[in-house]
């Protein structure tokens, strides 16, 4: 935080109003111009509001080589700037652009918001048009360059400046003399420094402050390629393991010879470094407060005094200005005498001008000039900057040939054509990246047979070359562009950047005799200025991106950022594991960004989605059982833990988390840990905010106490804690820290493992955190004249808002924010179509996107808007999207005061109306609105949002239930087939032979005794008589015949669907009215290969559809003279049956035995799950299971093929058998493990006589009756006595008697 700094003003702005008109006073010669109309339109006459002469001044030429200039007699505070047009008359200027200079040479434009500014003018002759500038200019001339005037006369100016009187002590700087401030002690140890200056130079390189101090303290400023360089270093340890040293890089092309101010403030580690008002905040590296300087500070170079170690450094060449240091003027002093300035050879208090006159080039620019004519020597030099990889710098025609100088990706390239007999090129290249913005020389030299290169002066890498020619040079080189039509036209048509020096012959050319018109010529080429721009400085490309540049643009290069967008602005990422669930994501390692474009970057965490609430994990690096051994000098170890990401996003997780935990546990022998019950603990541990607590797992904060303390249960009860025994045997405290402003634990401090014998190994779980109140914090406005107001949305440059909507209204303002003129607007404006306006000084600028569908469906839509110094774009729902880019030149800071209002308009504007429904979400550059805790306490606003079903209900998949939330929506799984988050997961098990699982309908007249059932619930399914009904599942083996499903009723009606021998699939229904039952035979597909398969039956009374797999479902028909009821409903058996009542003979005799060996999964009958049932232990069901069942993924999804002849049909292949998963450890808890299976078999050995007899005696006392039948077909005399032990001996099989259908034979 930055808070704590002092504000500061930097010496040029002052208290009292700057306001003064500084044009009017002065005199008639103070006026010059390019040229003028006649004697009274003079120069003189152009002061605002005056009808002097022709009332003002108009030039004798309308193009954009005229100006106006006005000498303010000494350097002034400029703070605004007036026009009107020429009295009387039609001639004004419409815009134009603003020049200023302190010597009337090397002029500087006025640049606003990263653009030379083009103001805009008058529209009359006498309106007046005043413009107050962003940000104060010095200057003694003031130039001004009509850009357009009027279409009906000619351009006509009269003009007032604004400003103050500025004064201020200049001292020049030869790279010799440095001024030494000594301090009045040996020895300064500073807490707080405010250092400032202007400077002015054309060297790139150069120290401007420096000091330091015998401990390794320093701080130092300097110039390094026309970049400004600060460093500082308040301390590091003679160990090496804190390091101070920090710097920080600032502005760039500060070698333009223009001034530029520095402002350097720091308060213990925090530092605001300004230039050019451009401030960045950073703290210093390292733990110290202080800097520790010696003796002295220098300005303008390194003091005599400075350690070896430091040498190597260019003093500074140049000007400065307004040297304070922490409240002392130095260059008062300096004038005064009052410090060290020995090392100047010549002490001067004035700015020497420059002697450069720079040429400023465009795409549509040249300079002609004039050289020797038929020499046999060419000698050209100049010196150029650009930031464009290629363009033309040099071209000119040989007597015979030309030649051509380019920039060509960065490099010099020069061509030399000769037409002499035959056509000889010659190419030389030399330099690389040349287009970095910096000053580069060039010099060629040809003559016969010979050619020399020279970039930057460095005779080193000189390219000299031999060439078999004769030079006979044409006198006319063209420099910067060549527009005439020519036989050999060069490769760069022109070139975008500046040039000086420029020497044709060896002589340097006169430029001012250019600008007079007395030598060459030009065209669109502004002269004695450079106004190139470093648009990478500041950086507008966020989040890292590297920025890249042409003389037009800048362009953003995201890769590896994470974000995205044109100045990468945007994440790619989802905020949290919530927001992955919601897009239908599974569980799995995520990259997530809490705050979008905010601050802190994307980072990886586990996402667990197999549970209603999401869990997002965050693991560290310390070993479970970690031995505590070592310790430091006050007898403590220190275990720290690390989870490779930063504390702000460890922060961003928990602040918006419902909930978190961390396991914590403390193994110990002879080690107390808390040293309960008043002892001061000799362990704690270190959480989020680096403050220790003493709090153990189970408890809380401020309650010095473990789990079993707080539950009463400790191994001692006189202690809280079961380590704090100190006990020889092992014990053990551990728990959950669920307090989560205190998580997660970054430290642990054990304090009791140093006596012979302690012993103590620690355990620290990975924070787990679940729930996102961000995604869901919505609230719902239910009149047109509700709204919530938060502070002032600051999005100057950067903008980004992001937010869900719901409603069924066709408009309403989703959020406003105004400034004076500036305002932001987000809305409905009709029922399909989101509008975002913005104004941020251009004019109002509008972008809407419209959907297919109507946006008032109550259903939830998401909004994304962003805008930045590049484009502005809207977003709906993902797929409907507008960009428009940003105008070239103009406004791109967004001025807000006023409060933001969601859900309506401000009553200033008017005329929109407010927004009925919900919004959630609501997201502005990173930073979630608390909407819900602004809308406890607005009248109109109610907290959240019902309905999310109404959006997201499709998620809940397979026949699950969507149930509402107060922040959210979760999918009842209940009715069906499938578990996890969205009723997604296959919920299957493994048959080995002889399992079997039962479920039981409940009768009508009430409940059966079941003494193995599970706890009934009333709401079960109960028998009934159907007419229609579906059955699904899924199933993969490689044994045959077998019994998958069998479903059985208190009549002689069942469904059963079994496998044969040859692994082909029947489906048989028996309903009653005829005499056998009706089959569905499958002959022509094996599906016992092992692989898995998808089966869906359905019946509605008659007609029967079935599917398989991914082929197309087959419809069939009961005959006329079968029922069309299902009657009575009893019993759905899985893998194998075991029955009382009318069976199938053929069913037993043939599929029954040994039993089905493979994988069910999916099973539902209409909206009964029995596999699910016996599988989970918190579903109350009436399910039974007997052998073993183990819950498996046994591939339960289709195997997918495509349609293919019969001969190719891969369905009549037999698999050679298939690996089914087993897993001991998840054998369903009804189900009988191995070691119970040998028992039992022994156990039915022993009674075996009793059972048989038993059997037979039951069959022959109801033979006669007709009206039951017990699970054994006729002649199965080999039947299992096993199974027929399982049958007596379960209570669950009940003998029930009813009366047996009618049956109709024909």
């Amino acid at each position: 935080s930055f808070l704590s700094l002092p504000v500061f003003i930097e010496p040029t702005y002052v208290l009292w109003k700057c306001d003064e008109a500084l044009a009017t006073p002065l005199s008639h010669a103070a006026f010059t111009s390019s040229s003028v109309y006649s004697g009274g339109y003079g120069a003189g006459y152009a002061k605002l509001n005056r009808r002097g002469g022709a009332g003002g001044w108009s030039p004798v030429d309308a193009d954009r080589y005229q100006w106006l200039q006005v000498d303010l007699g000494t350097r002034k505070q400029v703070t605004s700037i007036a026009t009107q047009g020429r009295y009387s008359s039609s001639d004004w200027t419409t815009q134009y652009r603003l020049l200023y200079s302190d010597t009337g040479r090397n002029w500087r434009p006025y640049l606003q918001d990263g653009n030379i500014w083009a103001f805009s003018g008058n529209s009359n002759s006498e309106s007046v048009v005043r413009h107050d500038l962003q940000h104060a200019v010095i200057a003694r001339y003031v130039r001004i360059i009509p850009l357009e005037w009027s279409q009906e006369g000619r351009i006509g100016l009269r003009v007032e400046i604004y400003g103050c009187s500025y004064w201020s002590d200049v001292i020049s700087f030869d790279g010799q003399g440095v001024i030494s401030y000594r301090f009045k002690m040996k020895k300064m140890k500073i807490l707080k420094d405010v250092i400032s200056l202007k400077f002015r130079t054309t060297a790139s390189d150069g120290v401007l402050i420096h000091g330091e101090g015998q401990q390794g303290d320093y701080i130092s400023l300097e110039l390094k390629r026309s970049k400004l360089l600060l460093m500082i270093n308040l301390g590091s340890n003679q160990y090496g393991s804190i390091l101070g040293h920090t710097s920080v890089t600032s502005g760039s092309l500060l070698d333009d010879d223009h001034w530029h101010a520095v402002i350097i403030e720091r308060y213990r580690r925090n530092v605001n470094f300004t230039l050019d008002r451009h401030t960045q905040h950073f703290r210093t590296n390292g733990e110290f407060d202080h800097l520790d300087l010696d003796y002295e500070i220098s300005f303008g170079g390194m003091p005599v005094s400075a350690k070896p170690s430091s040498g190597g450094r260019e003093n500074f060449v140049g000007c400065m200005e307004g040297i304070t240091y922490n409240g002392d003027n130095i260059t008062n002093l300096v004038k005064r005498k009052k410090v060290d300035t020995s090392s100047f050879r010549n002490l001067t208090f004035s700015c020497s001008e420059t002697q450069s006159f720079p040429v400023f080039f465009n795409a549509t620019s040249f300079l002609h000039l004039p050289g020797l004519q038929d020499s046999d020597t060419l000698s050209v030099s100049l010196s150029f900057r650009t930031w464009n990889p290629s363009g033309l710098l040099l071209y000119t025609a040989l007597a015979d040939g030309v030649v051509e100088v380019g920039l060509t990706e960065g490099k010099v390239t020069v061509y030399i054509n000769v037409t002499q007999k035959k056509n000889t090129r010659i190419d030389i290249s030399s330099g690389s990246g040349l287009n970095d913005g910096q000053w580069h020389s060039v010099y060629l030299h040809a003559l016969e047979n010979y050619a020399m290169l020279t970039i930057d002066g460095d005779e080193a890498s000189t390219v000299r070359t031999v060439i078999p020619i004769q030079i006979r040079t044409g006198g006319q080189y063209y420099f910067g562009g060549y527009f005439l039509r020519t036989n050999t036209p060069p490769a760069q048509r022109s070139f975008q950047g500046c040039m000086q020096l420029i020497h044709v012959d060896d002589q340097l050319a006169d430029l001012p005799a250019v600008e007079k018109g007395n030598t060459g010529t030009f065209e669109n080429v502004s002269l004695d200025m450079c106004a190139i721009i470093d648009r990478c400085v500041p950086n507008h490309c966020e989040h890292g991106g590297r920025c890249s540049q042409t003389w037009d643009t800048f362009s953003c290069s995201c890769n590896g950022t994470g974000y995205t967008g044109s100045t990468c602005h945007t994440s790619v990422y989802e905020q949290s594991c919530e927001e992955y669930k919601h897009l239908g994501k599974t569980s799995g390692t995520y990259w997530i960004d809490p705050d979008g474009s905010g601050p802190v970057s994307p980072f990886k965490v586990n996402c667990n989605m197999t549970e209603d609430m999401v869990w997002t994990t965050v693991r560290n690096n310390l070993s479970p059982q970690t031995p505590v051994s070592g310790s430091d000098l006050e007898g403590k170890a220190v275990l720290k833990l690390n989870y490779n990401m930063s504390t702000e996003q460890v922060t961003a997780i928990t602040s918006s988390a419902q909930y978190c935990e961390q396991h914590v546990a403390y193994a110990c022998r002879m080690s107390r840990l808390l040293n309960t019950p008043e002892g001061s603990p000799f362990t704690w541990w270190v959480g989020r905010a680096n403050e220790r607590h003493h709090y153990w797992g189970g408890s809380g904060p401020g309650i010095q106490k473990c789990a079993c303390g707080i539950e009463r249960n400790c191994t001692d009860p006189k202690y809280y804690c079961n380590c704090d025994a100190d006990q020889t045997r092992w014990r053990e405290d551990s728990g959950l820290l669920v307090y989560k402003d205190h998580l997660p634990v970054t430290q642990v401090v054990v304090g009791d493992t140093g006596r012979s014998g302690s012993e103590a190994k620690l355990t620290v779980g990975p924070l787990r955190c679940q729930g996102d109140g961000n995604y869901w914090n919505a609230a719902s406005f239910n009149t047109p004249a509700s709204y919530l107001h938060f502070p002032t949305f600051q999005g100057d440059t950067s903008a980004d808002i992001s937010f869900y909507f719901k409603t069924s209204s066709s408009y309403g303002v989703f959020l406003e924010n105004l400034g004076n003129a500036d305002f932001i607007r987000l809305e409905l404006k009709a029922a399909a179509v989101v509008s975002f306006s913005f104004d941020v000084g251009n004019g109002l600028v509008e972008l809407t996107v419209r959907s297919s569908t109507p946006l008032n469906d109550d259903q939830w839509h998401r909004v994304v808007a962003e805008r930045n110094v590049k484009e502005a774009v809207l977003q709906l729902d993902g797929q409907y999207k507008e960009v428009r880019p940003a105008p070239p030149q103009g406004h791109t800071r967004l001025e807000l005061y006023s409060q933001l209002y969601v859900g309506k308009t401000s009553s200033a504007s008017g005329g929109q109306r407010g927004f009925l429904g919900c919004i959630r979400a609501l997201k502005m550059n990173g930073v979630t609105l608390d909407l819900e805790e602004r809308a406890t306490v607005t009248p109109g606003v109610k907290p959240g949002c019902s309905g999310h079903c109404t959006s997201y209900g499709q998620h809940c998949r397979n026949g699950g239930k969507c149930m509402e939330k107060y922040n959210g929506y979760s999918c009842d799984c209940t009715l069906t087939a499938y578990d996890g988050p969205f009723c997604t997961e296959d919920v299957g098990g493994f048959f080995e032979s002889g399992t079997l699982v039962r479920y039981d309908f409940l009768p009508e007249g009430g409940l059966p005794a079941m003494a193995n059932v599970k706890s009934l619930s009333p709401l079960l399914p109960m028998e009934g008589n159907l007419t229609q009904e579906e059955l699904v599942f899924s199933f993969s083996t490689s044994n045959a015949p077998s019994i998958l499903v069998y479903i059985s009723s208190r009549t002689q009606d069942y469904l059963a669907v079994v496998l044969r021998h040859n692994g082909t699939l029947q489906i048989r229904y028996r309903l009653g009215g005829l005499r056998e039952p009706y089959t569905i035979d499958l002959d022509h597909r094996n599906m016992a290969n092992g692989q898995p398969h998808h089966v869906n039956i359905s019946r509605q009374e008659r007609n029967i559809r079935l599917q398989l797999d991914h082929y197309p479902a087959v419809s069939y028909t009961l005959p006329d003279g079968s029922d069309t009821q299902f009657n009575l409903v009893k019993t759905i058996f899985l893998g194998k049956v075991f029955e009382t009542g009318q069976i199938d003979p053929v069913l037993i005799e043939k599929y029954n035995t040994p039993g089905f060996v493979g994988c069910l999964s999916r099973v539902q009958f209409n909206n009964v799950a029995p596999l699910k049932a016996a599988l989970r232990s918190g579903i109350v069901a009436p399910v039974t299971t007997h052998g073993i069942l183990v819950e498996s993924n046994c591939g339960a999804s289709p195997l997918t093929i495509s349609p293919m002849a019969a001969a190719n049909d891969p369905w009549h292949l037999d698999s050679a058998g298939a690996v089914f998963p087993f897993n001991e450890e998840r054998v369903s808890r009804d189900g009988i493990d191995r070691n119970s299976a040998i028992i039992g078999g022994i156990i039915a050995v022993v009674i075996f006589t009793i059972l048989c007899t038993l059997v037979f005696l039951v069959r022959h006392m109801f033979r006669h009756k007709g009206s039951y039948h017990t699970n054994e077909a006729k002649g199965a005399e080999s039947a299992d006595c096993a199974d027929a032990a399982i049958i007596v001996n379960d209570p669950a099989f009940t003998e029930t008697i009813d009366e047996s259908k009618k049956e109709w034979f024909i």
